[in-house]
């Protein structure tokens, strides 16, 4: 049986508060499954229904740079993978364009692992 996830990857160096980095790691999420849905892809909509009936699964990892999390969304990307990075507004804690977050997947785990399996837990 194939598991699918969903890695949230993001920025420990920003030192957002509980509540900011909530609503990044939500921001990063909610995108990644908006693309998959305005896709026509069907192989991710595949993904994402399976993710759906399996519970969702997610995991909220950490990078301490842009780099690192920049590093990690062009690696999606060349994978094939359905990801969202996500820019803040600027309304509250951080500069305008202050990138925060990533998501990877929904995806089978084992592809998702390929790019976020070494991260550590936020």
């Amino acid at each position: 049986m194939v598991d699918y996830k969903q890695s949230i990857v993001l920025r420990k160096d920003l030192k957002m508060g509980c509540g900011k980095a909530a609503a990044q790691a939500s921001h990063a999420s909610c995108d990644a499954v908006f693309l998959i849905i305005e896709s026509n892809n069907k192989k991710w909509k595949g993904w994402l229904k399976a993710w759906r009936e399996t519970g969702q699964m997610k995991v909220t990892l950490k990078v301490t740079s842009r780099e690192e999390i920049e590093e990690l969304y062009n690696a999606a990307l060349v994978e094939g993978l359905p990801c969202s990075i996500i820019k803040d507004s600027g309304r509250t804690q951080l500069p305008p364009g202050t990138i925060t977050a990533v998501a990877i997947g929904p995806s089978p785990s084992e592809l998702v692992d390929k790019i976020t399996g070494k991260l550590k837990l936020y």
